[in-house]
């Protein structure tokens, strides 16, 4: 189980009480669950058989093969990278089209996240639908509820699913005084049994952090609804934090087409639980081209097809020039420290961004375990040391970008709801160049013989902790 993050992604280090339910735990999942495992990546684009173009939709119709590649040329005209045969090669691997025609607006942190969600909230006139990991009853969560609240009085529909696991910590009454409302409640994947006979999923977790505000703008990436994201990171919004770190994170706010396939989303999610039976809402509006941006949805599920297991593994296996990472719990597999050795060797950049402060011993160690690996096929580290790093981004090449709630270990690609967006082309990747720069002055960089020299004592506890990696 992912005993690591709670106020954060799902850790459970500063709330005792999710660290000793968990642990309970552990042993029955060991024995309900068979350890599965991830799809053989090695090659998978020489295995592909791609179409000759990507499939491009602009949310009404499909674009034709020659109006497809006109826009997709115009979009990477200055690309040294085939971005065209990468989308085509994605599009096979997860079966997944390209939207066209949206805006994309790239959030640093938690304060400035919030304003925009809170905003959007305020405005809203239709529904509102919410899909969380964590929902604290903190000063942040609070508000968030005053005006989910406030709106759904003023007739506004606001649906919320939350992870029954993430809010472990929220008493039952912070979502009855919601519900008392006239607001509609899920908790997902209830981790009392009797709740759902039958349909037990206690290792199946939705990690997926999104906010649709009617049916025309979305909010997606890996803040969760907590005060911990306040304080931001001293570098980005300079915020004033007393005795306690900073958080750093990212979203998007996507206006335009895709839109629409995050609802689908949600309201997917939603339906499959049991007791998941959708209100009436205006949720699929007519939605104009807005922007210049082509993306891709990505919404995996346990038990579904790795879909963003795979565009990782793939836009890593095809990189060119970069591979810059920001990953808040790194407890990759072997095929991925292959990958990204394998870039390496061949000349690409790989620079990886990891924590230096974390909320979770257990998942930094085991990350750390790969170090000497990763370092003397010649990736570079570096970990932050001025923040809680929680972001889970990436920008290969310079044009693949991706944000999103999925982290670069074994239970987001297989036993997590992650949601994951791309957005292919320069413009924001360059932003998204930028935001890893900056990462990069606050961060250390761990040298391979620095780390050839650290105690006896730190090797034995990364050891301990490889050993549960399947499981955190």
């Amino acid at each position: 189980m992912k005993i690591r993050r709670m106020p954060c992604t799902q850790s459970v280090c500063s709330r005792p009480g999710r660290a000793r339910y968990w642990l309970g735990l552990l042993a029955a999942c060991w024995l309900l669950s068979a350890c599965a495992a991830l799809p053989d990546v090695k090659g998978m684009d020489g295995a592909l058989d791609p179409n000759a173009s990507p499939t491009v939709t602009n949310g009404r119709n499909t674009l034709s093969d020659r109006n497809a590649n006109a826009l997709l040329k115009k979009r990477w005209s200055k690309s040294a990278v085939d971005m065209k045969t990468q989308a085509a090669l994605e599009e096979a691997a997860t079966g997944v089209p390209l939207i066209a025609g949206n805006r994309v607006t790239l959030l640093f942190d938690g304060p400035q996240t919030m304003a925009a969600m809170i905003a959007a909230i305020s405005a809203a006139k239709s529904n509102i639908n919410l899909e969380t990991y964590i929902f604290d009853q903190d000063e942040v969560g609070q508000r968030f509820a005053d005006l989910l609240i406030e709106k759904q009085k003023q007739g506004v529909t606001v649906n919320v699913l939350y992870d029954s696991v993430g809010t472990l910590g929220t008493p039952q009454s912070f979502f009855d005084r919601m519900r008392k409302a006239g607001i509609h409640l899920i908790a997902f994947n209830p981790v009392n049994p009797t709740a759902r006979f039958g349909h037990w999923r206690v290792n199946n977790r939705d990690h997926r952090k999104v906010l649709i505000v009617d049916g025309n703008q979305a909010f997606t990436g890996g803040l969760n609804i907590s005060g911990n994201y306040a304080n931001s990171s001293l570098f980005r919004s300079r915020a004033k934090v007393d005795a306690k770190v900073g958080w750093r994170d990212t979203h998007i706010r996507i206006e335009g087409p895709a839109v629409a396939a995050l609802q689908w989303a949600f309201l997917n999610n939603w339906t499959h639980q049991t007791d998941g039976d959708m209100p009436e809402g205006n949720f699929f509006p007519p939605l104009p081209e807005l922007g210049d941006k082509v993306l891709r949805i990505l919404a995996s599920h346990s038990g579904g097809d790795f879909e963003i297991y795979k565009a990782y593994a793939l836009a890593m296996q095809d990189a060119k020039k970069s591979i810059h990472l920001t990953s808040a719990y790194f407890v990759p597999d072997q095929q991925i420290v292959n990958a990204l050795t394998a870039a390496a060797k061949r000349g690409v950049d790989v620079k990886v961004v990891l924590p230096g402060v974390s909320d979770s011993g257990l998942v930094l160690h085991a990350g750390r375990a790969l170090y000497s690996q990763l370092l003397e096929g010649g990736v570079k580290i570096y970990e932050m040391q001025v923040a809680v790093l929680h972001a889970k981004t990436a920008v290969i090449d310079g044009a693949w970008s991706t944000v999103g709630s999925a982290n670069i270990d074994t239970r987001s690609f297989m036993h997590n709801n992650e949601l994951n967006v791309v957005v292919l082309g320069e413009p924001f990747g360059r932003e998204m160049e930028n935001a890893f720069a900056e990462d990069l002055r606050d961060s250390r960089e761990v040298t391979l013989g620095a780390w050839n020299n650290r105690p006896v004592t730190d090797r034995l506890r990364e050891w301990a902790a490889r050993l549960m990696d399947y499981w955190i």
